[in-house]
């Protein structure tokens, strides 16, 4: 298997920033396009646990649209072949001085596209500060 294979790398980092655009704008309608429709899907978020596509989109659905917007830091994605990838950031909200986010993402190519099958968010305090 080949790691990081650039045209695949280039493809995963385009998606990735269209699921940061969708995210910060609170557009529910890409981000639940960008999860894989099945209820093996998973997110685990910073005060949920969320089985299955139909829990992570009745979630989006739901979810406040005020202060989503986030700096990203030290964001990384690998991809393993042609068809899987993980991305992984940190981010940091204005809203929560003195925290920092970590988000993993899981991606497959599917017929339809790049998608999302697992997803973990959540927030501790900053060891940099």
């Amino acid at each position: 298997m080949e790691i990081n294979i650039p045209a695949v790398k280039l493809e995963v980092e385009s998606v990735f920033r269209e699921y940061e655009t969708a995210l910060v704008s609170n557009d529910v309608e890409t981000l639940d396009r960008l999860f894989l429709q099945a209820p093996t899907t998973i997110r685990y978020g910073g005060g949920e646990n969320l089985y299955g596509y139909a829990e992570i989109a009745e979630f989006r659905s739901a979810r406040a649209d005020k202060n989503l917007q986030r700096k990203l830091s030290r964001t990384v994605v690998t991809t393993y072949g042609t068809d899987y990838a993980t991305a992984a950031t940190l981010f940091y909200r204005d809203t929560v001085p003195g925290k920092v986010g970590r988000q993993m993402q899981t991606w497959v190519k599917t017929k339809n596209g790049w998608r999302v099958v697992a997803a973990h968010v959540s927030v501790i305090e900053d060891p940099e500060k």
